[in-house]
């Protein structure tokens, strides 16, 4: 049922004046028994009504009740019996009147306080949102930042790595600190390789391999390894997932020496 709707129809109104028919009258009553909305709307106009009939309930004015009196005396009973349900009939309609409109601010005032809400919290969502993305934002900048702190930085030696017989056309780059032993890897060109497998960066010191990390070639920037020191040369194998202790020679991808001088 829609509530909204039935409540306009007027027929609580009806209800509560007794104008209505027994079946529309037992029909009104089940449906009360299971709306609790509609009992609040009875109520309503229950409240709204005696209101109204308790402020037109004054006393006449002093001039009208010598006029009624006077009808009396000159036996003019039918116009005066004729005015008391004129009165109540007119007071009747007006708190019918009074009732519909009551119940149009309250559900008027409950729409806009609803629109009001959603409102509201889509205004917060896109808030969070916007707060989100410029914190991804920040995130962004403060990695360029740091990577480009590294890059620029002189302490730190670019190794290029070119790509291997594997992979001919692969490329990357390790910007190492010899100083702070601080490594950072760049790639340019890799291959895709399949989800059981990583690739594996590996330092050459004094010609045995040393690990320097497992990665995979979905990233952006530089990416920082393992410290290595006294690096002679670097290479990125495909291994497990996970890596291995030690590389394996076949799956080389790059390799890249450290000029001396």
């Amino acid at each position: 049922m829609n509530i909204k709707e039935y409540i306009s129809t007027g027929i609580l109104e009806a209800y509560v004046m007794g104008d209505l028919s027994l079946s529309d009258r037992q029909e009104v009553e089940k449906n009360l028994a299971q709306y609790p909305e509609l009992r609040e709307e009875v109520k309503q106009i229950e409240e709204t009504q005696e209101a109204f009939l308790q402020r037109a309930a004054t006393a006449p004015r002093a001039k009208l009740r010598e006029q009624i009196l006077s009808l009396v005396e000159n036996k003019k009973e039918t116009k005066a019996v004729s005015l008391v349900p004129s009165y109540w009939r007119l007071a009747a309609a007006a708190s019918i009147t009074v009732g519909l409109f009551v119940s149009y601010l309250a559900y008027d005032y409950r729409d806009k306080w609803l629109k009001t809400v959603v409102a509201l919290n889509n205004m917060v969502d896109e808030n969070q949102q916007i707060a989100q993305n410029y914190n991804i934002v920040n995130q962004k900048l403060d990695k360029i930042e740091q990577d480009f702190s590294v890059i620029e930085n002189s302490e730190f030696t670019k190794v290029v790595m070119k790509g291997t017989d594997n992979n001919p056309n692969a490329l990357a780059s390790v910007y190492w600190n010899p100083t702070s032993q601080e490594a950072y890897l760049s790639i340019q060109t890799l291959r895709e390789i399949s989800s059981d497998n990583q690739f594996q960066l590996w330092a050459i010191v004094d010609g045995k391999p040393v690990d320097m990390g497992v990665f995979d070639e979905n990233f952006l920037g530089l990416l920082k390894m393992k410290s290595v020191a006294g690096a002679q040369a670097f290479a990125v194998t495909i291994e497990p997932r996970g890596g291995k202790e030690t590389p394996s020679l076949e799956t080389m991808q790059v390799v890249g020496t450290i000029s001396k001088g």
